[in-house]
């Protein structure tokens, strides 16, 4: 992972992101998850371990099989990963919709294909492994939503795949931004992300939470 990378992304203020027009509904209290590419899994696993609602947030691999689920074959870009975060999340406090929306705001750059900055590879793509069909659906509708709103100069380029696995990454990979404050890819990369996360949806994240949080 470059310790260089830009986050163009991040110049985009939230006012431009509208609410989603469609979402999952929010009276079930059985704990939800979904699946996420946005480029280096310690900093998209630190912006969602901040939102309130979000139960557990693992960083992992999904998209190839069991036998290359490991860091140092996905980083080669070859075995069909993506680096992903696994959220789990209470849908009465925090919506699907509600995270897709910081996914796409916050949490990385949906319109740089198979990179994030300068972190290059298929591994690196933005995508969104969906569980169902309903869920398809939601971030489809959203996908349309912000590209038909122009948020971004140019078009999504979010993949959306279904979720075969989950493969939990490697254990010095988990929690790694709260763990390593002030590893250099975290202060350049991960901490503008939870400064922008606390400047903009403040009233969305865990009580006390602040960008002190990781640094």
């Amino acid at each position: 992972m470059s310790t260089s990378c830009t986050i163009p992304g991040l110049n985009v203020p939230k006012s431009r992101f509208p609410e989603p027009e469609s979402d999952l509904p929010t009276g079930d209290n059985r704990e939800q998850r979904v699946v996420l590419g946005g480029g280096c899994f310690w900093c998209v696993e630190a912006v969602f371990l901040a939102v309130n609602g979000v139960s557990r947030v693992e960083s992992g691999y999904a998209g190839g099989t069991a036998e290359t689920a490991n860091y140092e074959a996905v980083c080669g870009g070859q075995t069909g990963h993506a680096e992903v975060v696994d959220v789990h999340y209470d849908p009465q406090t925090v919506s699907f919709g509600d995270i897709l929306k910081v996914f796409f705001s916050v949490a990385h750059d949906p319109t740089q294909l198979n990179r994030q900055g300068n972190d290059r590879g298929t591994q690196y793509r933005s995508a969104v492994f969906y569980e169902n069909d309903e869920q398809k659906q939601v971030a489809e509708a959203y996908i349309r939503q912000l590209n038909s709103a122009g948020v971004y100069d140019n078009p999504l380029v979010t993949t959306l795949e279904p979720l075969e696995a989950f493969y939990p990454a490697e254990d010095y990979h988990q929690n790694f931004a709260a763990r390593n404050p002030f590893q250099p890819y975290i202060t350049a990369v991960a901490a503008p992300k939870i400064e922008k996360l606390v400047d903009t949806f403040g009233d969305q994240l865990k009580p006390g939470y602040t960008d002190n949080n990781i640094a």
